[in-house]
């Protein structure tokens, strides 16, 4: 018996191929504006994730621009606030120099190094006095200290900057996701 009906469904199947090649009826046609081909997603950007948040959108020889105000010389982002650095060179950082950073509350879980054009040697003592504090130090140039700046606070990380500008050359756009 349920051989029988089973043949019986399979015969039907069979009788009418051309009903199962046509496309399904909808109840209403289709327009541009249904169909998800032809969609647009917009985002407008209307403010940064975090409206304390800091970037930095470029940098040049005479400094930076952070959130597009212009900083002269050298600088140090303890976001949300941005101040001058009395430093000069790698060779000027000191203990004493980056003190700023561990006073901070909340505590900054990293600091961002720029040194110029070219990456260099910190003191041990400087970097093992901010081991000491729980606090981890990144030094690299200043255009790699600048976008890895920029992707630390992107991401919420508690960040900081001490930045020296580099030599010379043009100053790049830096906008996160550039």
């Amino acid at each position: 018996m349920v051989a029988a009906s089973l043949l019986r469904g399979l015969s039907r199947a069979r009788a009418a191929p051309a009903q199962l090649l046509r496309a399904p009826r909808r109840g209403h046609r289709l327009t541009p504006a249904d169909d998800e081909l032809y969609q647009r997603t917009r985002i407008s950007l209307l403010q940064r994730e975090s409206p304390h948040a800091v970037y930095i959108d470029s940098y040049s020889s005479r400094g930076f621009t952070v959130n597009g105000n212009r900083v002269l010389g050298p600088c140090a982002l303890l976001p949300p606030s941005v101040v001058q650095w009395n430093v000069g060179s790698h060779q000027e950082i000191t203990e004493e120099s980056l003190s700023l950073f561990w006073m901070l509350e909340p505590p900054v879980e990293i600091v961002v190094v720029g040194t110029g054009d070219r990456t260099e040697r910190l003191q041990a003592r400087v970097l093992r006095a901010m081991r000491q504090r729980g606090i981890a130090v990144e030094v690299q140039d200043t255009p790699n200290a600048c976008a890895t700046f920029n992707f630390l606070c992107h991401e919420g990380r508690v960040t900081g900057a001490a930045l020296i500008p580099p030599p010379g050359g043009p100053p790049p756009h830096l906008q996160p996701g550039h």
